[in-house]
């Protein structure tokens, strides 16, 4: 590998140092990236370095016990195995997650660019339908949550996710059917919109309010 990494020019090899990193901290690399002020489709550089280098970066990686998983449909390289770090995800993130893939969902057969994008109004109002969001959700979480998705190419967001509107509007990338699978979305559902409702229940006998914590841990 030391040879193969020699023979390349500086900044080749920077360039592949850095999509390395890049795996690592945000999971996938995408072909076609939107520009997040204008939401204007471009090429990505750093998947064409991933491709161009792939062999040399899957061996790297199978040491550390990864893989390179590449999606040829999609046009997503995927960094997955024993390797890489769990993402722990809370239960408010995870219910943000299950309602953009319920959005992605219905708007993918859309024509256009508005087909894969969506608002904090509109996550909002899914949310109620649902049942899977009853309560208000703090600045804090939404932030939290927000910036993960951005960080792992779920959303393209403009600018600093703390100065979002409600109607500005994000572009929801492919990448959303690797964190929901269409196979686990409605069972998921499902048993959040019932953790809810119990919760509901027991703090109308109760008079308390009281939320409890989870953490859902995808790979």
């Amino acid at each position: 590998m030391l040879v193969y990494m020699n023979n390349l020019s500086l900044a080749e090899q920077d360039s592949v140092k850095r999509v390395i990193q890049d795996l690592f901290r945000q999971t996938c690399i995408l072909k076609i990236k939107y520009d997040p002020e204008t939401l204007v489709a471009k090429d990505n550089n750093k998947y064409h370095v991933c491709n161009k280098h792939r062999g040399f970066i899957e061996d790297y990686l199978a040491i550390l016990g990864c893989e390179l998983k590449h999606d040829s449909q999609e046009h997503i390289f995927q960094l997955v195995g024993e390797g890489v770090p769990v993402l722990h995800i809370s239960l408010t993130t995870t219910k943000l997650l299950l309602l953009l893939k319920l959005i992605y969902k219905e708007k993918i057969m859309g024509v256009g660019l508005n087909a894969s994008v969506t608002t904090l109004q509109e996550i909002r109002e899914y949310g109620m339908s649902t049942g899977l969001i009853v309560e208000r959700i703090g600045a804090g979480e939404w932030n939290v949550a927000l910036n993960l998705m951005k960080r792992h190419q779920i959303l393209e967001i403009p600018g600093a996710v703390s100065n979002l509107e409600d109607d500005t509007p994000m572009y929801i990338y492919s990448t959303i059917n690797i964190y929901c699978p269409s196979k686990e979305i409605n069972e998921l559902i499902n048993r959040y919109k019932e953790e809810e409702e119990e919760v509901a229940g027991e703090e109308e006998q109760t008079g308390e309010d009281e939320e409890g914590i989870q953490t859902i841990m995808f790979d």
